[in-house]
Order: C-alpha cells, then structure tokens, then sequence
C-alpha cells in the first residue's frame, strides 16, 4: 500500500469519532490495552506529560512541547484531530511522524488491526506510542482525546497530569453537568503523581482535590499561582505578557506567538506545568521558557488558533467550537476593529448548536456551509436555527465557497471570520 491507500483503509475500516461521531467511542480501554500488549507495553518506555480538558489542550501541549524543545529534549507530541494531514497527530521535535513509517506500521500490522479491530483513535494511540518508544523521545506530550478515564491514551503514567478546565461538551458522553465531565477528566489524575488544574471552577474544584488526595498526588491550582494582569499586542505578531507569580513578576514582557485573548489561560497553565517539570529535575531555564513560547508555530507547526489566514480584508480562523470556546472568541472578536464583519460558519451535528449560536453577534453577515464530513450540521439547518437569533446570512454548498463569498462581498476594512469547528477550519488553513 501506498500512503493514500493506506489513508482509506484507516478511514473505511475504523470507527473514526471526528467523522462518525458517538458510535466509534470505546468506553473501556480493553482494545488500547491489547495492542499495547502486542506491541510490547511502548507507552512504558517514554516519560511523558498527560493533557486533559474541554478548551485548551492542545495550545498547552503545544506550548509545552516547544518549551521543552528549546531545552535540548527529544519531545514526542501526540494531539487530535488533525487538520491537513493525519501525520499532524505524531510528531517528534515539531516534524510529522514519515509517510513511510505509516504506511510500515499498518501494513506490518494489518493482522492484528483486523483481528482486535480498534476504533481509529485507538490505533494512533498505538502508533503514536510504539514510534516514540522506537525512537527513544527524552519525553511525550501527549493530549486527551476524549474525557480522560476512558480514554486511550490513559495507560500512561506521566510526570505531570494537567487539566486545562471543565466546560459542558461532549454531554452525551461525558455526563450533563460539570461535576460529571469533571470526574471523567480526573481520571489522568494517577496515585503520587502531581496535577496541574488550570481554570477554577465552584462545581469541579473539590472533585479535583478530593481525586488527588485520595491518590496522595500533589494538586497545583494554576489560578492560584500565577496571573498576567496586562498585556499587549506586539508589532511582531505576538501578545506581550506581563506574568506575575505569587503577586511579585516573574516573568516581564514574555511572548506568546499564539494570539488569541484566551491563550492568557493557558500560558499560566503551561507555567505551573514547567514549574512541576522543574521541580522534577528537569533542566529548563527561564531563556528557554521565552524562547519557547515566542515560537511555538514555527517550533511545533501549531495551526488554527486565532491565525490570520489574509489582509484587506482580513481573514482569521479559529477551531473554538463549543459554548466556553465561543464565548472567549466572540469577546475577541468584538474587541477587532473593522468596518463590517463577515462570519463563514459551520457545525457539527452533536454539539449544542443552540447554545453556541445564542452567542454569536446579530449584526454580522453569514456565510453558512456543511463541513465535510459526516457528522456535519446541514448547512439550511443551520441557517434555519440561526434564525431564530437574529442571525441572517445565506447557505453555501462548501466551505470554500462560502469563504470566496465573503471575500467577494467584504471591503478591504472589513472582517471576515471562519470557524464553528475545527473541521471548518480544516477547509481553509
């Protein structure tokens, strides 16, 4: 098999969540635990930092792995979904998993993929995992899928447990209050290992605590350590904070390359995480802390967070996608100064469309299209809910066309917008 060939088998032979929805979810890790075995217990060979949450995940782990980079490590990253290529998800020192050692891994294991017949998260959890122990990685920042205790990528035993914070997604699976999801993604909390809380919640605090304690792990609130009270925009494209630990500064004028308001959240989180990896003998100095996160687009090929994809007019992009995500967007996107806006919008037929959609300004012009998968949300549906807030615009038959739509009707001063999910943006970037 070539590497497309082996792309379509992957995709037609396994359930595959990001396309098909609740059906390829496994509620149980018998699967991930068999090809583990088979493939000789490779999650035991590499150390590595365990990332949970609703929002957030996948900027910290990104933001982690090009910290770590810049200090000398050998840094395995394993994030979903992907975006262009399914090779995003496998990287070692920011360069995809190669087109050959995909195609090597399925075809020397096709039998056992067969036979076992896991979902298609739980195979690149293998293949994530047997690659960094292959090439002996000095550590793995490895990103939840879905919830934490059930998860495939739960076998692990990390250095540090992290938990971005808790929103209302994925409730059909999950649970339908906080408390619940919360309890779900305790599950990567592991006996005698520290974890890193970042957002404060009344609902899912004291499950965290009370998770900890039971496992005797150390339990560092991020929210409680560190603040950034101030920062600014830089004329290289980057956010400027001004980091404040225990109310003294700590870190002065420190540049994050990732733009969006909300990443204020997740820099504390990846600061108390480093502070743990420190605390653990880890060799970081503060040099490579702000070298790290000045680069973390061109250290680890981070796409789709608050990235400017054009000007005149200008065209930005972003995966948020549930109600806590969407809420931290439109408050930065409000803050933009423009003429006119222009949303290309597009939905998955699982989420609370309802929720989301309340949350979007009235006085923009749609541009509603399917994304191309699957589970995408009908394109007239989601104008004809749309409606129902005020938000008018018209259906296109892609992505691609809705975007050349707004382009079309957009001034040079004007704003255009695209997101929804990250399969949207998958379409544009």
């Amino acid at each position: 098999m070539n590497y497309k060939e082996t792309l379509d088998f992957l995709f037609s032979q396994l359930p595959m969540y990001q396309r098909s929805g609740a059906v390829a979810y496994k509620a149980n890790l018998d699967n991930t635990k068999k090809l583990d075995a088979y493939f000789g217990q490779p999650h035991e060979q590499f150390k590595s930092i365990h990332v949970a949450g609703t929002n957030g995940k996948g900027s910290v782990s990104h933001c982690l792995a090009s910290v770590l980079q810049e200090a000398g490590y050998k840094v395995g990253l394993y994030t979903s979904p992907h975006l262009k290529d399914f090779r995003e998800r496998i990287k070692i020192n920011g360069l995809c998993i190669s087109e050959e050692d995909v195609v090597d891994f399925v075809t020397d294991h096709k039998k056992i993929i067969e036979v076992i017949k896991p979902s298609f998260f739980e195979m690149t959890v293998a293949m994530a995992f047997k690659y960094f122990a292959d090439c002996k990685v000095d550590i793995a920042i490895v990103e939840v899928g879905l919830g934490g205790r059930l998860d495939s990528t739960n076998i692990i035993t990390p250095e540090c447990s992290v938990i971005t914070n808790i929103g209302l997604d994925h409730t059909a699976l999950l649970g339908d209050s906080l408390g619940a999801i919360a309890l779900e993604k305790a599950g990567v909390i592991k006996p005698n290992i520290p974890v890193v809380i970042g957002a404060i919640h009344s609902e899912t605090k004291n499950v965290f605590i009370e998770k900890a304690n039971a496992g005797n792990s150390e339990i560092r609130f991020a929210e409680e350590i560190y603040s950034s009270p101030v920062v600014m925009n830089g004329i290289d494209a980057r956010q400027i904070f001004q980091v404040y630990k225990d109310g003294k500064l700590e870190f002065e004028n420190l540049k994050l390359d990732l733009l969006g308001h909300y990443q204020k959240k997740n820099l504390i989180t990846v600061l108390t995480v480093l502070d743990v990896m420190i605390a653990n003998g880890y060799a970081i100095t503060s040099k490579d802390i702000y070298n790290g996160l000045c680069d973390v687009v061109k250290n680890t090929g981070l796409m789709g967070r608050w990235q400017v994809l054009g000007a005149n007019p200008q065209i930005i992009c972003d995966t948020g996608h549930n109600k806590e995500g969407v809420e931290e967007l439109m408050q930065q996107l409000l803050s933009t100064a423009f003429d006119k806006l222009h949303i290309v919008w597009g939905m998955v037929n699982d989420k609370d469309v309802d929720n989301v959609l309340k949350l979007l300004p009235k006085d923009a012009t749609y541009y509603f299209a399917r994304p191309n998968i699957p589970r995408g949300l009908d394109a007239v549906e989601l104008q004809s809910s749309a409606k129902k807030y005020g938000l008018m615009g018209k259906v296109y038959d892609s992505v691609d066309e809705a975007k050349k739509g707004a382009k079309k009707n957009a001034s040079h001063n004007d704003l255009i917008f695209i997101g929804g999910s990250t399969f949207v943006v998958a379409e544009v970037v």
